[in-house]
């Protein structure tokens, strides 16, 4: 009797192993919190320089000036930069103290079938923006964005994928509303971000810190 429970606790250890080494389970919850923040404070600044009066994105984009324009680039590009910048920071952060790889087989996989959904969403929103469907350019970047977070869950951790299915069902919310697709990226890209980073770093990096 005792050595077929060892025989079972060596499989279910096997198994473990073999889970965490084909999933990359080094993503900080922290990434997710700072990225939120960096979203809303971009959002408040893309407002302020768009008209603060009317939330209608469509209208306040056609008053844009070329000059406005640009700035609105720059502040796109400055949030990005920095959620990424701060992803890589934490993510290697926490690598290192979990001795795990920072760049493998599986990082490798997580990132392709992360960046294939991303791109096809970015050439599909330069689209529309080219044929000037402006409304509808905030509900395709959360739906593609939480398609390819369902398409990147599979190597990593699992609650990756619920934050994909929010965006999803966020994106399609807010195809009804396309005037107003600033304030679900705000939402979306900021404080689900937030929510779902504090969860995560409760839910792992806290319980392995004490």
């Amino acid at each position: 009797m005792k050595e077929n429970q060892d025989y079972l606790n060596d499989i279910s250890e096997i198994r473990s192993m073999m889970e965490r080494s084909s999933r990359f389970i080094s993503l900080s919850g922290l990434s997710g919190v700072f990225a939120g923040i960096y979203a809303l404070i971009g959002a408040h600044i893309a407002n302020d320089i768009m008209n603060p009066v009317n939330y209608d994105i469509t209208e306040k984009l056609k008053t844009l000036t070329t000059s406005n324009l640009k700035l609105l680039m720059l502040d796109v590009t400055i949030v990005l930069v920095l959620a990424i910048a701060t992803g890589i920071f934490f993510t290697v952060r926490r690598a290192k103290k979990a001795n795990q790889k920072i760049w493998d087989r599986t990082v490798q996989r997580l990132l392709i079938n992360l960046f294939i959904p991303l791109a096809a969403g970015g050439l599909f929103c330069l689209t529309m923006i080219f044929r000037g469907v402006i409304g509808f350019v905030a509900p395709a970047t959360l739906i593609f964005y939480g398609l390819a977070l369902i398409n990147a869950s599979r190597y990593t951790v699992s609650d990756i994928r619920s934050l994909g299915l929010a965006e999803i069902a966020l994106g399609l919310i807010a195809a009804s509303f396309p005037g107003y697709g600033l304030i679900f990226w705000a939402i979306g890209f900021g404080i689900l971000h937030i929510l779902y980073g504090a969860i995560m770093y409760f839910k792992y990096e806290r319980i392995s810190a004490t």
